[in-house]
């Protein structure tokens, strides 16, 4: 389902040495697993026999009843499409190998030796197994004759060997493509395996599995219980799955092994490029299962992107892979979306992360003054979110380049909807800001355009609005070409994903300072300042330009006017208020909420996500906040927009991205300005949404 599939990590209890308990264990752990509808199923190194059985991996009885094992494992699971990958030592070419095995529908797939064996005081691998080196790097296929079994791949790259077409049946997507089936259909997923010490070399494995198109990597793995080595081994898995750009499973021996010598902890983990989608508790004395939905399909789109898995060799890996069937689908997701993908959830990252932005808005406007020689700064302020934020930024950077306040030059600029509630604020912030501020009404000027292009003012359509828009746009440039300045944009990448901006009116700056924060990011970031307003301040009374007192008095004012902003709705103010001077024109209102755009933008742009998948999505992230109606009429909305918009996205000011999502022509969004949203429009399962 849209490329979902659920991965379990078990640590099962064990007896050391007693293959019969510890394989009954695993096919009970691995039903459980098949029953929560599981597709791949990791257990840790070696839990057939338990790792720490030292010098009896050379005891013959040893290894036949591991072998057993693992053909009742296989048998347990002969009716279940589930991979389960179990360890255990195996024979080959006469030597000894600590092992991965893979089996499926009562086949062993492929079985993935170990190649990077510890000897150090701890672990004495080398002295009862051979690395896998050399069976792995070879660029012939190597396969083994195992009793029951077969001919099996030796290989630690492991492909389905089925075509997927995702959501549709073969004879669907025939149908719909005229007969063209398409393979893998964004799904496709492939595995990497690696055991243990392989992850903590300075070159894994799995980073040239990756290379070669694994996009889940499952480790088996005995790591010991050190002080600080939880956390280590935390962040090896964490930053190897967002180097790899890849799911990593990793499943690990706890504490039912020998501890003549040392403890294991039972860490179990699962990844997904960078984040830890789950996590065990550790030191459990009971088997323990951990779950997760990993979104390959998301992994696959975002791979296509990066140009680094764009330029390697894989094809020795696909000549000597090993190949699964069909794996089961998620029939229903068990995973975490966010709703704010821009917003992170922890308060401590969050403020990290405005803290950051807003010094990139900072640096990026100071380098184009310095290199405009730019006499003033000019903004016009609305009394909304987006100036505020833009005005802020001018403030602190002309603290930067040690400019006084009073070369910035705020222009309010009253139509016929502006309130005076924003007016107030407008006026307020700019008073406490130290900057110069000038009112312009534009009420005068916009009826004499309207007689001029015969426009009747009584019709409140776009012309009535764009009108006023491009009066205040030209007003900007005409005072920062009059006073040796440049005009500062405020539009964010919300409006500019939607195109919710007037063609060369408030679509147009010298240098836009939010052109890559999304509406829902730019409340955060002012609600930042506002809680730090003082220390902003502070700089003034360093400076010797104000005392504390003072200082802090207005920063505690600043404070009160940023949170009033942050309280007002969002709009752009061009239709005349309601019959209680209060703002009748609300951007959310006809829009849909900007948290809602912003969800579809993110993953819109960022993993290329269909429709169909966009909306299955918000569905799970938004729950009962908004009703399904309203999130399948944003997503028309969005697309619509989105693609109709473009020709204002072609010729955008310069400005600095902050994340890993712009819209900027240059560089991060190339699109046609006239390409069609039809099939992106029809694209869902939901019949509701067909048109």
């Amino acid at each position: 389902m849209f490329g979902f599939y659920r991965f379990a990590s078990v640590c099962p209890n064990l007896k050391v040495a007693d293959t019969a308990f510890n394989t009954a264990e695993i096919i009970r752990c691995g039903k459980l697993a098949q029953a929560e509808g599981a597709a791949v199923t990791v257990f840790p190194e070696l839990c057939i026999t338990g790792y720490t059985c030292s010098d009896l991996f050379h005891q013959e009885l040893l290894l036949k009843n591991a072998y057993a094992g693992l053909q009742k494992i296989a048998e347990a699971f002969a009716d279940s499409d589930m991979i389960v990958a179990v360890g255990l030592p195996l024979r080959m070419f006469g030597r000894l190998y600590n092992c991965a095995a893979f089996v499926q529908r009562g086949q062993l797939l492929a079985v993935t030796p170990k190649i990077h064996l510890p000897n150090q005081r701890e672990f004495y691998e080398k002295r009862h197994f051979n690395s896998g080196r050399d069976l792995l790097n070879s660029a012939d296929r190597i396969t083994w004759d195992f009793p029951g079994f077969g001919e099996v791949p030796v290989t630690n790259f492991i492909r389905s060997g089925v075509s997927s077409v995702g959501a549709l049946s073969a004879a669907d997507a025939s149908s719909a493509l005229g007969g063209c089936v398409v393979e893998g259909a964004g799904s496709e997923i492939c595995f990497g395996v690696e055991l243990c010490e392989d992850l903590w070399t300075p070159m894994p494995p799995s980073g040239e599995l990756a290379l070669a198109g694994a996009n889940v990597i499952l480790n088996l793995s005995a790591s010991d219980a050190l002080v600080g080595k939880g956390d280590y081994r935390r962040n090896l898995v964490m930053n190897q799955s967002a180097r790899c750009m890849a799911a990593y499973v990793y499943s690990s021996a706890g504490v039912q092994e020998s501890t003549t010598d040392m403890v294991f902890s039972g860490h179990l983990m699962i990844s997904e490029n960078g984040s830890m989608l789950a996590e065990s508790k550790t030191y459990g004395r009971d088997s323990e299962i951990i779950y997760a939905d990993v979104d390959v399909q998301r992994l696959n789109m975002q791979r296509l992107s990066e140009g680094s898995f764009q330029d390697f060799d894989a094809t020795p890996y696909f000549a000597t892979a090993a190949e699964f069937g069909p794996l089961p689908e998620v029939k229903e997701l068990n995973r975490f979306i966010c709703s704010t993908p821009f917003v992170p959830g922890n308060v401590d990252a969050r403020d990290a992360n405005c803290k950051e932005i807003f010094n990139i808005q900072c640096a990026g406007l100071a380098k184009r003054l310095e290199a405009s020689h730019s006499k003033r700064a000019v903004v016009g302020l609305s009394g909304g979110l987006d100036s505020t934020l833009a005005l802020l930024v001018i403030a602190e950077t002309f603290k930067l380049l040690n400019r006084p306040a009073s070369e910035i030059l705020v222009l309010t600029m009253p139509g016929f909807g502006t309130t005076n509630r924003t007016k107030n604020n407008a006026v307020e912030m700019a008073n406490l800001l130290g900057v110069e501020l000038r009112t312009v009404s534009i009420k005068d000027a916009c009826m004499q355009h309207f007689s001029d292009i015969g426009h009747d003012p009584a019709v409140l359509n776009v012309t009535y609005e764009n009108v006023q828009a491009r009066e205040r746009t030209q007003i900007l440039m005409d005072v920062a070409n009059k006073e040796g300045g440049i005009v500062v944009g405020t539009g964010d990448l919300s409006e500019i994903a939607l195109g919710w901006s007037t063609y060369n009116a408030d679509h147009m700056s010298m240098y836009a300072v939010n052109c890559d924060i999304p509406k829902t990011l730019v409340r955060h970031v002012v609600a930042w300042y506002a809680d730090r307003a003082r220390n902003f301040f502070a700089a003034n009374v360093a400076a010797g330009s104000a005392d504390e007192a003072s200082a802090f008095k207005a920063a505690d004012a600043l404070s009160a006017v940023l949170r009033d902003i942050l309280d007002t709705p969002v709009s752009p103010e061009l239709l005349p208020a309601d019959a209680n001077g209060q703002i009748a024109q609300k951007t959310e209102s006809i829009l849909g909420a900007y948290e809602i755009h912003d969800f579809y933008l993110y993953h819109f742009a960022k993993y290329g996500a269909e429709p169909a998948k966009l909306l299955f999505l918000a569905k799970h992230a938004f729950a009962d906040a908004y009703p399904d109606e309203e999130l399948e009429r944003c997503l028309k909305l969005f697309v619509r927009r989105f693609f109709t918009q473009q020709f204002k996205r072609s010729c955008i000011p310069d400005g600095p991205k902050v994340g890993t999502i712009s819209l900027s022509p240059r560089a991060d969004w190339r699109m046609p300005s006239d390409a069609s949203f039809g099939d992106w429009l029809t694209n869902s399962l939901n019949a509701s949404f067909r048109e």
